[in-house]
């Protein structure tokens, strides 16, 4: 099946910033409240600061009025409240100076202690992301295209990290500050505190406007970002197929295309943001502007002003100057305020949207498992009998608990049967249908037949990477359903056509196929393989590291070490999905010697276009879309002179 796109979400489902937090106070709760006490208080020492330098202002002003020294003795300050206070400039500057030193050590400790949490929370929904992508059916894989999968761990992921680093503690100190400052200014004046509703009904207004359209285009940034790695991971993937094609020009095209379309969104989305940050800036100079002109009117015009003292007319000159300078400091801050969560909308709307396509894959239904046989090691008696060991042998049981509690083992022989078996990927067109095969224990049966006929989609079903519509695929007599998947795969060895290698040694490699193979097994693997020669030739031997997939070696060398760790795997079923396709004729027939010794005692599944390397199977299947047309023996459908005949003459002809 071909991969498609991944779903694109342009907002983020309902109830994502929820489940977010919910998981964050789940695994850090002492941590956040830690951070929301230190919060608090940086916050309140901010404000609080503003209040004393309109005490100092007023203090400095009634001083002046009084021709008293502001630093020395102490003498009545009328504060904006209304009350009156006995102190001094000195006093003032000293509690200024303690409140300072507070919010410091208070900002530094939620700093530091958010930035902790981001990071192990994120270091934990990696992991719990890529636990559970593990465990997703082959299906996911198949239908979603692997870079946008990538695009997960990566920018999306980084959307998480800006919302709660940044966007969060941004949001809940915007909502401290606006209780704090909105609060004061009531209390200081109504009628100057209208003028900053006004403003902030205005700024609003900007935000849902600017603001709706960056976010719009940030969440089609992110998207077309997922989309540009996706082509990249191909595009380097196929970067031999692109130049042995010269299609280098139309790759090229296709690339600039969605990257032309990431550069549209990008630039929009970044105008609009950009414009945002100046636009709320002058407003917030307006509405300063506004206040002082406001104050300087209730002041001259000896209008009676509404706040905590009651209504009445401000006529004492430090009264005055403590409350002009207290509110416009405080008017400031509200602007500011509001201006800096603007910006973070953005972010708060891109990481609530990362954040849903990052859960999407989490909510992901997992491959389903109802088995309960299990697959064990054994040690056989002089007397025919045998019981369970925790050492690896080359004898397996089947092991399953009745429902009285009693345990049966029933000795693992590789009897395969495939009894008419229906199967259709989509659920609507079949791709195999009424096929039935019958694999005895050592027998070797080959598949063969054009390309998409359904060999591959065969051993695909025995190993349970797909459910079958209908029909029954029994091992050793057992329902495969009802054996565990892991166990049903460690019985099964598997060598595909395209080989998979791992950065690391050479020895890690073939140990792949089972992590507690010792060097000697991995050695005598590789021997049976015939990849022994080649590997002890390398730089390093068994010790050469290996580049991503293998690409310091030959195809057809990273097919003998895949044949090597399907060797060690031991596995009781083998099967070989086109295994020598990559390697040369002369390699093939040493090839050929190891994998008969491999496969001696094993039932075998071999899928091959070379049908010279079936030639010796006990039964050939000859499949053409999804329906078998023919079996039996190489001589058997020789002498039927039918579609083998036809394949396998035809075949040599061309040779």
């Amino acid at each position: 099946m071909p991969p498609v796109r991944m779903r694109e979400r342009g907002r983020a489902k309902k109830g994502t910033m929820k489940r977010i937090l919910k998981q964050l106070f789940k695994l850090y709760p002492w941590q956040l409240i830690l951070s929301l006490i230190c919060l608090i208080f940086n916050v309140f020492g901010n404000i609080s600061s503003s209040v004393f330098v309109s005490l100092a202002t007023a203090a400095l002003t009634e001083a002046g009025s009084k021709n008293v020294n502001p630093f020395i003795g102490t003498y009545p300050v009328t504060s904006t409240f209304g009350f009156t206070l006995y102190t001094n400039v000195t006093y003032l500057i000293i509690i200024l100076g303690c409140i300072y030193i507070v919010g410091i050590f208070a900002s530094w400790t939620w700093n530091r202690t958010m930035a902790i949490v981001t990071h192990k929370f994120l270091n934990e929904f990696r992991k719990k992301m890529f636990a559970h992508m593990e465990e997703l059916p082959i299906k996911y894989f198949d239908t979603h295209a692997h870079g946008a999968i990538m695009s997960l761990y990566t920018n999306d992921i980084d959307t998480i990290r800006q919302f709660i680093s940044q966007s969060l503690p941004n949001l809940i100190q915007t909502g401290l500050v606006s209780i704090f400052v909105f609060t004061i200014m009531m209390i200081t004046s109504v009628w100057m505190t209208l003028v900053v509703v006004v403003g902030f009904i205005i700024m609003l207004a900007v935000v849902k406007g600017l603001g709706g359209k960056s976010s719009k285009f940030f969440i089609k940034q992110q998207i077309a970002l997922g989309q540009v790695e996706g082509n990249i991971e191909e595009s380097i993937k196929g970067l031999k197929v692109i130049k042995v094609f010269t299609h280098e020009e139309k790759s090229a095209e296709e690339f600039d295309k969605i990257n032309d379309e990431l550069k549209s969104y990008a630039t929009t989305a970044n105008i609009h943001g950009n414009i945002m940050m100046p636009v709320m800036g002058n407003i917030g100079n307006f509405l300063y502007i506004l206040c002082a002109l406001m104050g300087a009117f209730i002041y001259v015009f000896k209008w009676k002003n509404l706040s905590a003292s009651g209504y009445d007319v401000i006529s004492n000159p430090g009264q005055f100057a403590g409350m002009i300078a207290l509110f416009l400091m405080m008017s400031r801050m509200f602007a500011n305020n509001v201006n800096q969560f603007s910006q973070q909308v953005i972010f708060i709307v891109m990481g609530m949207a990362g954040a849903s396509r990052c859960l999407d894959l989490i909510d992901e239904q997992k491959e389903t498992d109802d088995g309960y046989v299990y697959l064990c090691n054994v040690k056989y008696h002089k007397d025919g009998t045998f019981e369970e060991t925790s050492e690896h042998t080359h004898d397996y049981a089947w092991k399953y608990r009745h429902k009285d509690g009693t345990l049966e083992y029933r000795p693992l022989q590789g009897d395969i049967v495939l009894d008419q078996v229906d199967f259709s990927y989509d659920g609507n067109k079949l791709v195999l249908e009424d096929v039935s095969i019958y694999a005895h224990p050592g027998q070797k049966i080959a598949f063969v037949g054009a390309t998409g006929a359904g060999k591959t989609t065969i051993t695909n079903l025995i190993n349970r990477f797909y459910d079958i519509a209908d029909g029954k695929i029994r091992y050793d007599g057992i329902n495969i359903n009802k054996i565990k998947k892991a166990d049903l795969r460690k019985s099964l060895g598997m060598v595909l056509q395209d080989t998979n290698l791992f950065t690391g040694t050479v020895m890690e490699n073939i140990r792949y196929g089972r992590l507690e193979a010792t060097d000697e097994e991995c050695i005598k693997a590789a021997k049976i393989a015939n990849a022994h020669d080649f590997i002890i030739r390398l730089p390093e031997g068994y010790n050469t590291m290996l580049n991503g997939d293998g690409s310091n070696l030959s195809q057809g060398q990273r097919q003998l070490l895949s044949i090597a760790r399907a060797a060690v795997a031991d596995a009781p079923v083998m099967i070989l999905d086109e295994a020598t396709s990559s390697i040369d004729t002369r390699t093939e027939r040493l090839v050929q010697k190891g994998t008969d010794q491999l496969m001696e005692g094993r039932t075998v599944f071999v899928i091959a276009h070379r049908l010279s390397t079936v030639q010796n199977s006990d039964a050939i299947m000859v499949l053409d879309h999804g329906h078998i047309i023919e079996r039996g023996t190489h001589d058997d459908l020789i002498a039927q002179k039918g579609v083998y005949y036809n394949l396998y003459t035809g075949a040599f002809e061309l040779e």
